[in-house]
């Protein structure tokens, strides 16, 4: 009764069938994988302390950054040169933007430092300047953003002045010299505390290092693993389906309930159906077609 198995075209079935569902297992184990990872890094980030609360060390010492030295305060001495505004910016659920300034060291690589953030839009709120002479200044260290950043601007067609990336990439297309891979971000901003006067810098809190948390990203991860193992187990019941058709059509042939010629032309149609129907590849012509044979 099962001798149909082993035509070529259930070997070509067979063979799809044994490849897929490894396939689809070895997918949904990667993407489990995946999503236990980020569980791990996330309660190793738990139980270190919060970086801002680490002894400051040099820029140098620091990179490149990564989840462990991601927040950490880092120091820097220079002198301030260029500056830019970065629109687009929320602080406490209000627009604004940051204020960033290139601090080129001894180094002779320019460091990326936002100096505060500020409500409105640039162009219309007052800029307190940059201190002049030598500084060191000390802030949160953060890797550069990416597009997927939030509140990066990558649409572009930005006026002079302004920057939508935080980023190395971006930045020495805008400047004679070297940039570092990363910005800091200063807590201490020359406002006095609790200063809320109009043009005082707010300091912009360290964002959490990327990869550290369970965001969606990681239940993203969760949920392509269940889809890969429902698909593995659709292939085994779609090839338990057309088995158990193939059979029963086979055992209506042997007991002469319906001719061979009908069988078969039965058979394929409803395989090629069941086919266009799964993939939705087929169109009405087709199916009534194939159905007509």
């Amino acid at each position: 009764m099962y001798r149909f198995l082993l035509t070529p075209r259930w070997w070509g079935i067979n063979l799809f069938v044994v490849l897929a569902i490894p396939f689809c297992v070895f997918m949904g184990t990667w993407q489990l994988g995946r999503f236990e990872d980020r569980v791990q890094t996330h309660d190793a980030a738990e139980k270190q302390p919060a970086p801002g609360s680490r002894p400051a060390k040099p820029i140098d010492e620091l990179l490149p950054v990564d989840t462990v030295t991601s927040g950490r305060p880092a120091t820097a001495t220079g002198r301030y040169a260029d500056q830019f505004l970065v629109p687009g910016r929320k602080l406490d659920d209000k627009s604004g933007f940051y204020v960033l300034n290139m601090l080129r060291t001894d180094s002779g690589k320019a460091l990326p430092v936002v100096r505060g953030w500020l409500p409105g839009k640039p162009g219309g709120t007052a800029v307190p300047p940059a201190p002049t002479g030598e500084v060191t200044v000390t802030g949160d260290l953060q890797a550069s953003e990416n597009a997927g950043t939030t509140g990066v601007d990558t649409a572009g067609g930005l006026p002079d002045g302004q920057l939508g990336m935080i980023s190395a990439a971006s930045l020495i297309n805008l400047v004679p010299y070297d940039v570092y891979d990363a910005w800091v971000t200063l807590q201490d901003t020359g406002a006095g505390a609790g200063d809320t006067a109009v043009g005082a810098l707010r300091p912009v809190p360290a964002a959490q290092a990327q990869g550290t948390g369970l965001d969606l990203k990681a239940f993203q991860n969760l949920g392509y693993t269940g889809e890969w193992f429902v698909f593995a187990g659709f292939v085994l019941f779609m090839w338990f389906r057309l088995v158990r058709r193939e059979a029963e059509a086979a055992r209506d042939l042997q007991l002469g309930l319906v001719a061979e010629e009908e069988t078969e032309a039965e058979t394929e149609a409803e395989t090629e159906t069941e086919a266009y129907s799964e993939t939705g590849t087929g169109n009405g012509k087709d199916i009534v077609g194939s159905g007509a044979v």
